[in-house]
């Protein structure tokens, strides 16, 4: 054998190594402090019960506090990229956060898994931003569907000023037609308003049959505690932002008969047998709670989990193709992100295509109430 083709031979070899036993480097910000707490601890939680690898080669999360301020998440996004030269980021735990972070991630051609659910983006953005939660209209649309069944004509709205609360109000209104309701009030707070005394006796000044909260983790509680106090007797709704222990033990009995959408891992006991996210759901739930203590399970930290479950199937793919820390390896994983199929995750099964960064369909939702202090299956 000739002396180039050895040299050759030698440089496949070392390059194939390196491929192989080079380490993936994933930035995570999330809000564990501020209004967004609630929720930015337990997807900071999720982490921990991660695996150690992603396509079979080592990952290291590099997890920092944006206060829950979009503005602080921008800054970490741009130390991911700028500092640490991660090959893909993750966050945040807002909407105007992790549309912060997706600008970034635009400018940098660097893959975003998204934490929370997101308005439609343009083009470019879209191009590298994947995101994890279900739709905001696919999980609504549960609620709009029991609100048909009960008969509800008229729905009250009451939710955070800001994306967040403009994401479950538009797709409650979208949603009326179908549903057969008109939505009469479009009530504001702020995600650390302490009262909203005016708000709620504006909506229940509308005679609603029916109330709407678009709000989040704990905050969710202010209008839910303030609509019981006031009498309050009709239905109350939520949205797959409200489904944690926070939001019960903040509320506490004004918390009970609160409804909402969320995803299938808070109830997996309830499921049917056949139902196609039981096993992770169930497992990833026992891990949690063992780690963390009894009914502690929250969509939050199946998020996390989710988002790294597409990460390793999608690493699998582009480690064939380039080496970690490269703009060519960033690239094969945002390609192989987009190609993604029947991926099973704690919360649904996940088939990502170009037109789709989500890729969820409607066994990814399930319908809880609050019984007795605890998320229980809607019967």
């Amino acid at each position: 054998m000739s002396q180039i083709r050895l040299a050759v031979l030698a440089l496949v070899g070392a390059f194939a190594a390196g491929v192989a036993n080079a380490e993936i480097t994933v930035g995570v910000s999330l809000g564990t402090t501020g209004p967004g707490a609630s929720l930015g601890i337990p997807y900071k939680n999720g982490f921990q019960l991660a695996p150690k690898t992603l396509g079979g080669e080592p990952v290291r999360y590099i997890i920092l506090d944006d206060e829950s301020k979009p503005d602080g998440a921008a800054k970490n996004a741009r130390k991911f990229v700028a500092e640490d030269k991660v090959d893909a980021m993750m966050g945040s735990t807002g909407v105007p956060s992790a549309m912060a972070m997706a600008q970034v991630a635009t400018e940098f051609k660097t893959p975003l898994i998204a934490l929370t659910p997101l308005p439609p983006l343009a083009p470019d953005r879209h191009r590298w931003t994947f995101v994890v939660p279900q739709p905001t209209e696919l999980m609504m649309g549960a609620v709009a569907t029991h609100m048909k069944g009960k008969g509800v004509k008229n729905v009250a709205f009451i939710g955070f000023s800001d994306a967040w609360g403009d994401l479950v109000y538009n797709a409650i209104v979208q949603l009326a037609p179908d549903g057969g309701y008109k939505v009469v009030t479009n009530e504001r707070y702020g995600r650390a308003d302490t009262s909203v005394a005016g708000q709620v006796l504006k909506v229940i000044g509308s005679s609603p049959d029916a109330v709407v909260v678009g709000g989040s983790g704990s905050p969710a509680a202010t209008p839910q505690v303030a609509l019981v106090e006031r009498g309050y007797k009709g239905p109350i709704y939520h949205n797959h932002g409200t489904v944690n222990l926070a939001f019960i033990q903040t509320g506490k009995k004004a918390a009970e008969g609160a409804i909402a959408p969320t995803g299938p891992l808070i109830v997996p006991e309830e499921l049917p047998a056949d139902f196609p996210t039981k096993a992770v759901s169930l497992d990833f739930t026992k891990r949690y709670e063992a780690a963390f203590g009894a009914g502690s399970r929250n969509a939050f930290a199946g998020y996390s989990y989710d988002g790294v479950l597409l990460l390793d199937a999608a690493a699998a793919v582009a480690l064939k193709k380039a080496k970690p820390g490269t703009p060519e390896f960033r690239e094969a994983l945002r390609d192989a992100l987009e190609g993604l199929k029947n991926v099973i995750g704690t919360h649904g099964v996940y088939n990502i295509t170009p037109a789709n960064h989500n890729g969820e369909d409607e066994r990814s939702r399930v319908l809880v109430q609050v019984v007795n202090g605890e998320w229980r299956l809607l019967k």
